[in-house]
């Protein structure tokens, strides 16, 4: 199977057209219920199935600066499409794929320009160009504001750049949603890293009437394993080794960026501790462990297993992601853990011992062969911003503090945060939802602090 090989095909225009005319355009769209951007899914499905594909992008846009993304990684199943009427009888309408279709033919045939907005309202900083960011700076920027997007990177996406694989999201897809709100009219400033190169202070310097953080989970959970060697547990005492020292374990966010660096030629392969034949070890079973497991396989291990320690029904991951990876080879263990990691004396894994307890049935323990252990159990927020910002604080978890009125803003006055750095940990679309009222606070607040130096200076 080709690495970079997009597995989902689109419609063709028949296909597309004869889809959109299932859709029973409800008076009450409960598809629309269940899009957490609520996204007007029956008015661009009926203009679709009329050809008129030109209206069909621009009411899509309306709500969503990343139809195309969102088309291909959305929850469909748990959310639009989940709630679709037609589900209940049999098969519900494919939005997800409805809404990839429109978006790929308005770009590929530059259907619509958007007019660009004076910006004259104000002056807003993004930190982070990941869908969180992307979704306040394209709202902002039609409400009239001036925009400038700080990423660290040399490429933006965030997550849908570096976290999800090439197979599920093209990143030329990902490059072609950041070129539009370019056009639109928001400057972005790659391989600028916002508590290192330059602060939140400095950017208030500088002009900008509000800031917003939308930085995402940059730091990794991961699991203390008891380490042995030749029978000695090595990971306690003096000289203790832990999980975070053996190059053969590693994160899944770690994992996946390092596979789409090699991909663009910015790292060589033996940079990857996964070599071909690995026996690989998936901890977690959420979409990142199934998009872990998966991109294993594609890069020539031998055996996938993803380790689980409940029921398949409890899982994270969505249904579809969980089909397509058993049917690439990848194996489940549920109700288990990995109780020991065995290594030689060059550190490098050569087993496991994984421990079974299902409900109502006696313990089983397994040591069985192992090259490699990615984990996939959630990250942390990197805390870089907020010691080098006067007044902005976070919790005990690291996440950003918020309030509701202005909606989004931090201990800092003029702050604003959402999404995953604030523990509203979700999936792309929801971290758009939540960036889209953040959006709002911050232009509430910006006008009405412009409001008050008005009538100070009439006084």
């Amino acid at each position: 199977m080709r690495f970079k090989e997009e597995i989902n095909e689109s419609y063709t225009m028949a296909e597309a057209i004869k889809e959109a005319q299932r859709c029973l355009h409800c008076k009450v769209p409960q598809c629309k219920k269940g899009c957490p951007i609520s996204n007007d899914i029956p008015d661009w499905i009926h203009e679709l199935k009329k050809g008129n594909l030109g209206n069909a992008i621009s009411i899509i846009r309306a709500k969503s600066n990343l139809p195309a993304v969102c088309g291909r990684v959305c929850a469909h199943e748990k959310q639009c499409e989940g709630a679709c009427v037609l589900g209940k009888k049999g098969q519900p309408v494919n939005i997800g794929k409805l809404e990839r279709f429109v978006a790929d033919f308005d770009s590929d045939n530059e259907l619509t320009h958007e007019d660009v907005v004076e910006k004259s309202r104000g002056k807003v900083a993004v930190i982070g160009a990941g869908p969180s960011g992307i979704t306040v700076a394209g709202d902002l920027s039609r409400m009239g504001f001036a925009v400038e997007i700080f990423e660290m990177e040399a490429q933006c996406g965030g997550v849908l750049r570096y976290g999800i694989p090439e197979y599920r999201l093209p990143k030329e897809v990902v490059a072609r949603e950041i070129r539009y709100i370019e056009k639109m009219g928001v400057v972005i400033h790659r391989n600028t890293h916002v508590g290192v190169q330059i602060t939140v202070d400095s950017l208030f310097e500088q002009g900008f009437d509000a800031i917003y953080i939308g930085t995402g989970l940059s730091k990794p959970k991961s699991l203390e394993i008891p380490i042995y060697q030749h029978g000695r547990c090595i990971s306690e005492g003096e000289g203790a080794v832990s999980c975070r020292d053996l190059k053969r374990i590693r994160l899944a966010t770690h994992f996946l960026r390092r596979v789409e660096l090699i991909s663009e030629g910015f790292m060589q392969r033996d940079e990857l501790p996964v070599d071909p034949g690995a026996r690989v070890w998936v901890i977690g079973c959420g979409n990142t462990a199934m998009d872990a497991s998966r991109t294993a396989l594609r890069i020539g291990a031998s055996q996938v297993d993803v380790i689980y320690n409940r029921g398949i029904d409890t899982m994270s991951a969505l249904h579809a992601e969980y089909d397509d990876a058993v049917s690439e080879g990848v194996r489940f263990n549920w109700w288990s853990a990995i109780t020991e990691v065995h290594v030689d004396d060059n550190l490098d894994i050569t087993e496991i011992v994984l421990e079974t307890t299902e409900p109502d049935k006696e313990p089983v323990r397994q040591t069985l062969p192992a090259s490699n252990i990615i984990f996939a159990i959630g990250a942390t927020p990197a805390t870089k911003i907020v010691r080098t910002t006067s007044g902005l604080e976070n919790d005990e978890h690291n996440f950003l503090i918020t309030r509701d009125v202005p909606y989004g803003m931090t201990t800092r006055k003029g702050v604003f945060a959402g999404g995953d750095v604030v523990g509203r940990q979700a999936t792309v679309v929801h971290a758009m939802q939540d960036a889209k009222q953040v959006a709002m606070g911050i232009a509430q607040y910006v006008d009405a602090v412009s409001l008050m130096r008005a009538i100070n200076m009439e006084d």
